[in-house]
């Protein structure tokens, strides 16, 4: 999208000066016309090196999303115009997201429907988030779509604060042990150990592995930092593919805790997704479709997949969620309880709240069992190094 600078004349005679933005000069004419302006001149903008830096590192995130949904939600049902509300959106917002619903008025004052404006972007707006926006235009209930998506959207925000926040003090102390250790491998140790070679003494096993591994260490550490580089940029690249990432995953799976919390999180992501697409009156096999992709993992991914072709078939869902190892029991048994009341959509979002709060639990139970680990890890590796330090001093003054 292209900023243009423009000077016009209003109805009532005054020349008004500003910013337009449009794909192509002739159509950034055309939009200001639609304003009922007299258009004097019309300048291409051009962009600073900066600017274009600074756009492809901003990108609109969840909070944006969820301000700017629960805004539009509000104003849509007070009555006011689409195309209103989204001018009053796109003057209030941050300077990305406001680029964003900039693109998206233009876009609708050019005869799109907000779905195919939104769909545009992607990165900002999920398939799931785009396809109930749709619903809501069809049906003629856009304000009430828009209220559903705003409430979930804050829900999964504070349900993501919520897994994050745990996960940040771990994070933290782990990643302290790891610099800690590897300046004192590499600056501090060679220095405290540097006096036992002036004696001559006979050194403790564990004092002479840290006085081999510190050197090497010191001796090259262009290596090191280059090996970690390595197996990062490595690893990275494995996950990428499908066969890395569909390991990786099942690792993770059978990972303790760990595995049953990312299976739980999922289950809350798409119960209360499936529940929001049926109620909005979209069909269970597009529902699944959508879910599937949205969803951030592959084994799922194909499962939806899978479930929506069987659906199509004319099995109920509950069959083909119950035949998967990775759907807990509860979920094929509810759904079938809501294929046989017509209640689907009211049982999934029932069932968002019950893996959410099994979410939450195991949340908890990451946090109570990562920090004894973290410092029995913690006491291990102090120990050895007093024991590898201290113990030769100990021994060197007791010969005196």
């Amino acid at each position: 999208m292209l900023s243009f600078s423009y000077k016009a004349k209003s109805v009532d005679g005054q020349t008004l000066k500003g910013q337009v933005e449009s794909p192509s000069k002739e159509l950034a004419v055309e939009i200001l016309r639609r304003r009922k302006l007299f258009v004097i001149s019309v300048t291409l903008i051009k962009p600073s090196i900066f600017d274009l830096i600074s756009k492809k590192l901003k990108k609109a995130g969840l909070d944006d999303v969820v301000a700017f949904t629960r805004q539009m939600s509000t104003m849509v049902a007070s009555g006011l115009p689409l195309t209103e509300a989204l001018r009053i959106l796109r003057g209030q917002a941050n300077p990305t997201m406001s680029a964003v619903i900039s693109e998206v008025l233009q876009d609708v004052e050019g005869g799109a429907s907000l779905a195919a404006a939104l769909g545009k972007h992607r990165g900002v707006f999920s398939p799931v988030y785009v396809s109930l926006v749709k619903a809501g235009e069809s049906a003629g209930v856009l304000d009430n779509i828009l209220n559903r998506l705003a409430t979930n959207l804050e829900k999964n925000k504070t349900f993501s604060n919520k897994v994050k926040g745990a996960m940040i003090y771990p994070s933290i102390v782990v990643g302290g042990m790891v610099v800690v250790g590897l300046i004192m491998m590499i600056f501090v140790i060679p220095k405290l150990l540097q006096m036992y070679e002036t004696f001559n003494a006979e050194l403790p096993l564990a004092t002479k592995i840290l006085i081999a591994s510190s050197t090497w260490m010191k001796d090259n550490v262009i290596l090191v930092f280059g090996i970690i580089v390595a197996v990062a940029a490595g690893f990275s690249m494995w996950i990428k593919t499908e066969d890395g990432r569909r390991r990786f995953e099942l690792f993770v799976f059978k990972v303790p805790i760990i595995g049953k919390l990312q299976k739980e999180v999922i289950m809350t992501e798409f119960t209360r997704t499936i529940g929001l697409l049926v109620g909005a009156g979209i069909s269970i096999i597009d529902a699944l479709k959508i879910s599937a992709d949205s969803v951030d993992n592959s084994i799922y991914k194909k499962t939806l997949l899978s479930a929506a072709a069987q659906v199509e078939k004319g099995l109920p869902l509950a069959v083909p969620i119950a035949q998967s190892p990775y759907f807990p029991p509860i979920l094929a048994q509810m759904i079938s309880v809501g294929e046989e009341t017509g209640k689907v959509d009211e049982v999934l979002s029932k069932l968002s709240l019950y893996f959410e709060a099994e979410s939450e639990q195991g949340v908890s139970a990451l946090t109570a069992a990562i920090e004894p680990l973290i410092m029995i890890v913690l006491g291990i590796g102090v120990g050895f190094l007093v024991i590898a330090v201290i113990l030769p001093i100990y021994n060197l003054t007791s010969t005196f």
